[in-house]
């Protein structure tokens, strides 16, 4: 059995270096604007990675998720469009008789302090709002509520600003980034090889936190949060953490997101994508880390195909495989996938009966 176990976590290992190498391998063999969708694909599957370590591992159902995701957005935003302006005042701030470049934009002029605060200010949100309702022991549906409320007073907050958020147009018309054009197919190629990289960089570190002690901590607090509470731990400090973390971790995401998209208007971020964000979880496999990244980008590769081959029905398709997955795949694609290989192992193990009695396992490989 050990000699099973070991092979199938080097069977990971290998199928996850191979997909990894097909990914950094991509622009050889699609066309832009098939790397341009598969870039885009990939930002959403490293928020989703961020949500399921709240949500999967914590069971901390969020639903204001589009809140961090859109801090980072439009932090990158900012800085794209005073980059088009050579640092003089966007045309919406122009178009509403504005005469100087407001003090919350000044610090966006600078590309590293846009990185740096697209994924500190989600941090620092989330990490006050979960200092604020985890220790005062608001959870379950109730955050749930809170979360999604808070979307709608964000949402209309860059609504009602249009003045200094573009309103509901959003920001868009970047022209360049770091001084390169960012619509040319090299930048374009580069930002999607530093989501890959990125995107494996997360996988791995949030691999290595569910895998210790942290993780185990977690999962504890999701299965029984008041019996963890009574053997010591502060589950309000753990909670925090990882809503915190989450929040960075979807503040890259947004960012990554505009570089490839082009454009961050407030319907991206508000109630409904907060939603699929968590289906893209769901669907995948939550408390797996491997399946949201799978979800993510299986949901939105399977929007843009059908809505491409059936621009006024593919809306009832997505309904009928969310549906379809919920009754029958109630684990997520990754849940099929590991019924799968318990079947493989179980007809790999045989019980043999062995001289002295005693009944023993042995390993008989199909090879």
């Amino acid at each position: 059995m050990s000699k099973l176990l070991v092979q199938s976590s080097t069977n990971k290992k290998v199928i996850l270096l191979l997909i990894l190498a097909v990914l950094l391998l991509a622009p050889l063999f699609l066309s832009d604007f098939r790397l341009n969708l598969l870039g885009k694909f990939l930002a959403f599957a490293i928020l989703a990675i961020g949500l399921d370590l709240l949500w999967g591992y914590t069971g901390v159902l969020s639903l204001g998720h589009g809140i961090f995701f859109g801090i980072g957005a439009y932090s990158m935003a900012m800085y794209l469009k005073l980059e088009a302006t050579g640092g003089g005042l966007p045309d919406f701030m122009a178009w509403s008789g504005m005469k100087e470049l407001p003090l919350i934009w000044l610090p966006f002029q600078y590309p590293m302090i846009a990185i740096m605060l697209g994924m500190i200010v989600p941090a620092a949100i989330a990490f006050l709002l979960g200092w604020l309702t985890f220790r005062n022991r608001i959870n379950g549906v109730y955050f749930t509520i809170l979360s999604q409320a808070l979307v709608l007073v964000v949402v209309t907050l860059l609504i009602g600003q249009q003045n200094l958020t573009g309103g509901t147009s959003g920001l868009t018309n970047f022209q360049t980034f770091f001084g390169y054009p960012v619509n040319s197919p090299t930048t374009q190629t580069v930002v999607y090889l530093v989501t890959v990289v990125a995107l494996a960089a997360i996988f791995l570190g949030c691999s290595k936190l569910v895998k210790g002690r942290l993780g185990r901590v977690l999962v504890g607090i999701r299965d029984g949060e008041n019996r963890m509470r009574f053997l010591g731990y502060n589950t309000s400090v753990y909670k925090t953490f990882v809503y915190t973390v989450s929040g960075a971790i979807a503040g890259l995401a947004g960012m990554l997101f505009v570089l490839q998209v082009g454009i961050i208007s407030p319907t991206m971020i508000g109630i409904v994508p907060s939603i699929e964000m968590v289906l893209w979880v769901a669907l995948g496999g939550r408390g797996t880390i491997i399946g949201p990244i799978i979800g993510a980008v299986f949901v939105n590769a399977a929007k843009t195909g059908l809505s491409e081959s059936y621009p006024d029905m593919w809306t009832y398709f997505i309904g009928a495989l969310f549906v379809i997955v919920v009754i029958f795949l109630p684990k997520g694609i990754v849940g099929l996938f590991e019924k799968f290989q318990e079947r493989w192992k179980r007809a790999d193990v045989k019980d043999v009966k062995e001289p002295s009695g005693v009944t023993v396992r042995k390993n008989y490989s199909r090879l």
